[in-house]
């Protein structure tokens, strides 16, 4: 049996910027990508804390060490610039595996700077 799991999270990330005329996705800084083991074009989950929204969209590639999170095309209508978001992502285990994984969590300051990464109970 297969278990959808939490693989990563990119915790209380601000979003810098929305663009309601673009295609889709979510730009996301390269070196928060990297922390967080995101691949360009891999399927995000995002949930808004200031308003509850959850949405789901795939990543593009942000300058590194901008701190971008943009909330492009569709998804740009359930954040605002300044929201805290936290993005995630999902994998497929079998039971044992998924009974000992760990998600990878990215913390990060008020500038969407990496503070620490890590492991999940």
């Amino acid at each position: 049996m297969l278990r959808e799991m939490c693989k990563s999270k990119i915790h209380r990330v601000k979003v810098t910027q929305t663009h309601i005329q673009y295609k889709g996705s979510v730009t996301i800084d390269r070196k928060l990508m990297d922390a967080a083991d995101i691949y360009p074009g891999e399927k995000v989950q995002v949930v808004n804390l200031n308003n509850g929204a959850r949405v789901e969209s795939y990543c593009i590639t942000g300058k590194p060490g901008s701190g971008v999170i943009c909330l492009n095309g569709a998804a740009a209508r359930w954040a605002e610039p300044g929201d805290e978001v936290i993005i995630i992502t999902y994998c497929h285990l079998e039971s044992a595996a998924a009974k000992k994984y760990k998600p990878r969590v990215v913390l990060v300051n008020s500038k969407n700077r990496v503070v620490s990464i890590r492991r999940s109970s």
